[in-house]
């Protein structure tokens, strides 16, 4: 199991772009190790969104400032009201870091991006942690039970924050601003969840688009490669006849050789024997 989480903390903290290709790595790798069951499941992992990811990207880079949020965010669990501001603000800067993050990787920090990280971020918060998702390996966007759910107000008012007199208009103001509250969020979050949504089947269709591409590519590669191989099996064989031919002529060859050495002895062996007859005449005569 350990070396699964770890594969799958690997696989998040990918950049986004290589994330089919990795799945696919750390599953052989698994599956290699005989963790056939962890192969499986990491092969089974969806892509996350871009929200997704770049929480898990703060997991890994940003490591401190998100224990400090988790830290601030179990001081409000416990009543520590006070907490509450310091617990949006530290939300409002790994937001702005996570934008950062996107923005460094090519990848699109739009609005309804970064409102999706910090509502994430938000329900991390209030779960206290990632589980059951390891730390850094989140699997999909998460949505908050409520910030009322953890004493966590979107902001004081300026009446609560001392900053107007709580005078009857300004709590009459404040009265209308909390009723339209609610309202406006869930129209905000079902807007949110609409683009995301939308962002989602886009980035999809991306996936699918690359996928496709990638495996024409691949296809015109094994035609390239078969249609090469073909090629030097034919220059091959020609040359294997030419070698064939080239011996055969190297044989003829040697024979004549040991032809023309043959006669070349005998042709010596005359010319010896004529020689001796000579000098046998030469001494009779003599």
């Amino acid at each position: 199991m350990a070396a699964y989480e770890q594969a799958l903390r690997r696989l998040y903290q990918a950049p986004l772009s290589d994330f089919l290709a990795e799945r696919k790595r750390l599953s052989h790798e698994l599956a290699k190790a005989g963790d056939a069951s962890g192969a499986r499941e990491i092969a089974k992992r969806r892509r996350p969104t871009t929200s997704v990811w770049a929480v898990n990207q703060l997991h890994g880079r940003e490591r401190a400032a998100l224990d400090d949020m988790l830290a601030t965010a179990a001081r409000v669990r416990r009543g520590e009201l006070r907490a509450t501001r310091a617990l949006h603000d530290e939300i409002a800067e790994l937001r702005k870091k996570a934008g950062d993050i996107l923005r460094e990787a090519g990848l699109g920090a739009g609005d309804s991006t970064l409102r999706r990280v910090a509502t994430t971020l938000a329900a991390l918060a209030a779960s206290g942690g990632f589980a059951p998702d390891p730390p850094g390996a989140l699997s999909a966007d998460r949505d908050p039970p409520g910030f009322e759910a953890m004493d966590l107000p979107e902001r004081p008012s300026r009446a609560a924050r001392g900053l107007e007199p709580a005078t009857g208009r300004t709590r009459a103001r404040a009265d209308a601003a909390e009723r339209r509250a609610p309202a406006a969020s869930a129209a905000e979050r079902r807007k949110a969840d609409r683009d995301e949504r939308k962002r989602a089947a886009e980035e999809r269709a991306r996936v699918a688009d690359e996928e496709r591409r990638a495996r024409r590519a691949r296809e015109t590669e094994r035609a390239r490669v078969a249609a090469e191989r073909r090629r030097l099996q034919s220059e091959l064989r020609g040359a294997a006849r030419d070698v064939e031919r080239r011996r055969r002529a190297v044989s003829e060859l040697e024979a004549k050789l040991a032809a023309a050495r043959r006669a070349e002895s005998d042709a010596r062996r005359t010319a010896e024997e004529l020689q001796r007859a000579l000098a046998a005449l030469a001494t009779r005569a003599e």
